[in-house]
């Protein structure tokens, strides 16, 4: 992965690291990073990525992930080197793997010979076990009381109450490396912004004058009903927005059904808008409503304001931290969070979100006007 002049610069630095910190008495020159998550749990990890590299601008930064995550490491490539495929493992419910392939993968990682690998990916219940196979030098991550921490000074016990940006963060901090900002953040490429801008020119969208409405998820136990997200579109429509429809090529049944329920006209963009034209054609809009979905996490580093609907998952773990400009919208329910694909027992966390409830939190980000708001804190060109 090319390295900018930025990095370059930063690679000539000292390493940035707080007294008495954690890496052992030589500092790791090449470094793993394991995640092998989805896209919204990879956009939580962005400011602990960025403080590892600023605490240590001439290390070799890998990330191991999912396959999909190769673009995500060359987006972040300010912060990222190089991209390591984890093609999953037993009792990991991202990604299953064959024997075959889940050596030929700790063959890769043994001979990459990083100076640390570092667990974040999650409790460290299954994933210690994978980042020790990998045969780094040294390893941190995360435990839990009872649990196996491989290298007891480097391991946090693994920190419940936090969010997932603020816990990730909680483990750099241990191990001496200091925040560099918990704000989020999305780089989209030229050829993105020049794609975006000609999709709005062609259904005629002015920036400011739509938002997006995204109803998909990965799990349906992770959905709003197709039918309330129609009856909230159509009010939004009501207050002078246009309506677009966004989701996943493998979304377009969910999203032709919110279409169909529509009493208003709509534009339905489902599967024609890559993940990085998505957020370009996202900064015009005025407001977007969605699951707890990546496209979330998007808005939040794009700082365009949404409405969110938290179903089975913890709001207090993945809601953004400016509860100003997003809204989580959720009602209390004994079995969040929910590990099941699909709910078992009648969905209440998402029949107990009604539409009034959405709506209100639309409108409190609109305002009286929806023109007088302001949701876009960057310029719209590439």
């Amino acid at each position: 992965m090319a390295r900018t002049s930025q990095d370059a610069l930063a690679g000539d630095t000292a390493a940035a690291l707080s007294p008495g910190h954690r890496l052992g008495p030589t500092l790791p020159e090449r470094v793993a990073v394991f995640r092998a998550l989805q896209l919204g749990d990879m956009l939580c990890a962005v400011p602990a990525l960025r403080a590892l590299r600023a605490a240590l601008p001439r290390a070799r930064i890998t990330l191991i992930g999912l396959p999909w995550a190769g673009a995500f490491a060359s987006r972040f490539a300010r912060d990222v080197d190089d991209f390591l495929a984890f093609p999953g493992g037993s009792g990991l419910p991202e990604r299953s793997a064959t024997a075959p392939e889940t050596e030929a993968f700790y063959a890769r990682a043994r001979a990459a010979r990083f100076d640390l690998a570092i667990q974040l990916h999650g409790d460290g219940e299954r994933s210690n076990a994978i980042v020790e196979e990998m045969g780094a030098r040294r390893l941190a991550g995360f435990f839990r009381p009872g649990g196996r921490a491989p290298e007891p000074e480097r391991f946090l016990r693994y920190p419940d109450d936090l969010s997932e940006v603020r816990r990730l963060l909680a483990l750099m901090s241990f191990l001496g490396i200091p925040e560099r900002g918990r704000e989020l953040d999305f780089p989209i490429l030229p050829g993105e912004w020049r794609d975006g801008a000609a999709l709005r020119a062609a259904y005629g969208l002015r920036p400011g004058e739509y938002a997006c409405v995204h109803a998909g998820a990965r799990a349906p136990a992770r959905r709003w009903a197709p039918e309330r997200f129609a009856a909230v579109a159509d009010l939004i429509a009501a207050s002078g927005l246009r309506i677009v429809l966004t989701g996943t090529e493998q979304e377009r049944e969910l999203t032709g059904a919110v279409a169909r329920a529509m009493h208003t006209g709509c534009v339905n963009l489902a599967g024609r808008t890559p993940l990085g034209v998505l957020a370009a054609l996202l900064t015009g809009a005025r407001l977007l409503v969605c699951n707890d979905t990546g496209i979330s996490h998007i808005a939040e580093a794009l700082r365009v304001p949404s409405v969110v609907v938290y179903t089975g998952s913890s709001p207090q773990r993945w809601a953004p931290a400016d509860d100003a400009r997003h809204r989580a919208v959720y009602v209390p329910v004994g079995c969040r969070p929910c590990e099941y694909r699909e709910c078992p027992i009648g969905h209440p966390c998402a029949n107990g979100v009604g539409l009034m409830d959405v709506w209100r939190e639309a409108q409190a980000l609109l305002g009286p006007d929806p023109s007088t708001v302001r949701t876009v804190s960057r310029t719209m060109t590439g």
